[in-house]
């Protein structure tokens, strides 16, 4: 079951240039804050990249490179990455099988109805993949600085 995760199963996912993508070749030297968002250019997801963007040095200080994952297009990752200087990759599941795999995709509530969706998540991992955290449930703004705090 995703909630039990022990290591992320392996993905190769193409990146906002259509170069497919691993936690391989994504980590640093301690690991990877891959963080799940909905949907590029809304105002949740925007709060939560620049987030990351501003305190990316201090990520890369602890050893940990960070990427992004919707199942938004490359083309709509270039716009993304551009409007706000984005300096991360931003991946793609277009049919989002990966993200159910790891219990980042399914129902959610929103505005009072259900629907089907991307969960805002995000998982700390190191180079090979073993799980270190997972946040559910993740609000957007502050969130970047709360992964960072904890590592």
């Amino acid at each position: 079951m995703a909630q039990d995760l022990a290591t992320l199963p392996p993905f190769s996912l193409p990146d906002e240039h259509g170069k497919l993508r691993s936690v391989g070749d994504l980590a640093g030297p301690k690991g990877l804050v891959l963080y799940v968002y909905p949907k590029d250019d809304t105002p949740g997801c925007t709060v939560e990249a620049q987030d990351f963007r501003t305190l990316l040095p201090a990520f890369a200080e602890k050893g940990f490179t960070v990427a992004g994952l919707s199942k938004d297009s490359a083309a709509s990752h270039c716009r993304f990455i551009e409007k706000f200087g984005l300096t991360f990759p931003l991946l793609t599941d277009a049919d989002g099988a990966w993200l159910e795999a790891v219990g980042a995709y399914g129902e959610k509530n929103m505005y009072g109805k259900i629907v089907k969706g991307i969960l805002r998540t995000t998982f700390v991992v190191d180079s090979a993949g073993t799980i270190l955290r997972i946040y559910r449930n993740v609000k957007a703004a502050g969130h970047a600085e709360r992964v960072l705090g904890e590592l």
